[in-house]
């Protein structure tokens, strides 16, 4: 049985890592260096960062800030944010990422699913998805949730599954900071219908969420941000909750 997976994220914005309420009145949370190397420390199992003003401001996340983070993280890490072609994922993956991920550009252009995975395999694609619930239905947003689109989300992560996006990052953007528990309907309903992994993001506030989110949405991996941040939880006690809940997980 496939160990469940705690992942922190770290927004960046200029180099400092930033958290915010559904994707609004973003504040300073600290160094992603000195973070990211503290998660590592504590037994998360990977890590995310994300430019989240790249893809609006049109510029490249910086490779830079990978190579820094890189040298002080010794577990998989995810970048994304600005990602449009193969030259910036060559640059990131040779800068020490272990996957990228890729959200508006992707929706975009889908062709680019098809040759990011071709140039460097699915395992190194993630599809990242911001998806807000109104009109009965969940449907997917762009720019870092400032461009609402008429695809629904779990007919987008279908398709891009399909050209070989080899796992999701799940992002519900009603959730998003509220520390009122993960979206369980669409987590479940890509979990239960894809053939690749599902991370959950958006909403984590108690141990528990993290249960409901493996147990009842059978999601793969859960990511959380702000409860980390600020020492709400910590990973070693969230990892001994999870174990004596019945959740298999890495220590």
């Amino acid at each position: 049985m496939l160990t469940k997976r705690i992942i922190p994220c770290l927004d960046i914005k200029d180099g400092r890592t930033v958290k915010g309420i559904n994707f609004e009145n973003i504040r300073d949370a600290g160094d992603p260096i000195e973070l990211g190397a503290l998660y590592a420390s504590q037994g998360a199992d990977e890590l995310v960062f994300l430019d989240i003003t790249a893809t609006n401001e049109r510029r490249k996340t910086l490779a830079e800030l990978v190579t820094r983070i890189a040298r002080h993280v010794n577990i998989p890490f995810t970048v994304g944010g600005g990602i449009a072609e193969v030259e910036d994922v060559y640059a990131l993956l040779q800068s020490g990422a272990d996957k990228i991920s890729v959200n508006t550009a992707a929706f975009k252009n889908p062709e680019l699913v098809d040759t990011l995975a071709r140039e460097f395999g699915s395992q190194c694609i993630v599809l990242a998805i911001d998806t807000r619930f109104e009109d009965g239905d969940w449907y997917v947003y762009l720019n870092g949730g400032r461009v609402k689109t008429d695809r629904k989300a779990f007919d987008w992560a279908k398709e891009a599954v399909d050209r070989g996006a080899g796992e999701i990052l799940l992002t519900s953007m009603n959730n998003d900071g509220t520390k009122q528990g993960f979206a369980l309907d669409i987590t479940a309903q890509l979990s239960q219908n894809l053939h690749v992994p599902v991370i959950a993001s958006g909403g984590a506030g108690t141990m528990q969420h993290f249960v409901d989110v493996f147990e009842n949405a059978q999601a793969d991996a859960a990511l959380a941000a702000s409860i980390f941040h600020y020492k709400e939880i910590e990973i070693p006690a969230l990892k001994t909750f999870l174990y004596e809940k019945g959740v298999n997980v890495r220590f």
